[in-house]
């Protein structure tokens, strides 16, 4: 069974820093394009950044210089650092992995940026 567990999510100020986790078991994550996604209330789910299974990176504009996506094969986790948080990035962050075949997604963590 394959199963995503992201953690790490939480209350934190403006101008604070998180570092999301996603670990996998039952798939390979370094055989797997990764991506981080995330959903406010009211929003669509919009992709925060990805990375392939050669290591090549994409981010949204918003997080760009502040979000840092990247990956452990030897932990078969993959984490987004979060910096410099604003309160427009509070929402529900989600990991997924997905090749030619098939996508997998995890449960979510919430991530709240208040004062």
């Amino acid at each position: 069974q394959v199963q995503l567990v992201e953690s790490g999510g939480g209350l934190v100020q403006p101008g604070g820093s998180l570092r999301l986790s996603c670990t996998a078991s039952g798939i390979i994550l370094s055989n797997k394009d990764m991506g981080w996604y995330r959903q406010a209330p009211g929003k669509q789910r919009e992709l925060v950044a990805d990375m392939s299974k050669v290591g090549a990176t994409n981010y949204a504009d918003s997080v760009k210089g502040r979000f840092t996506i990247s990956r452990d094969n030897a932990k078969n986790t993959v984490y987004l650092q979060m910096n410099s948080l604003k309160p427009e990035d509070t929402a529900a962050y989600y990991c997924s992995a997905w090749d030619s075949l098939r996508a997998y997604g995890g449960q979510g963590t919430q991530v709240t940026v208040s004062s």
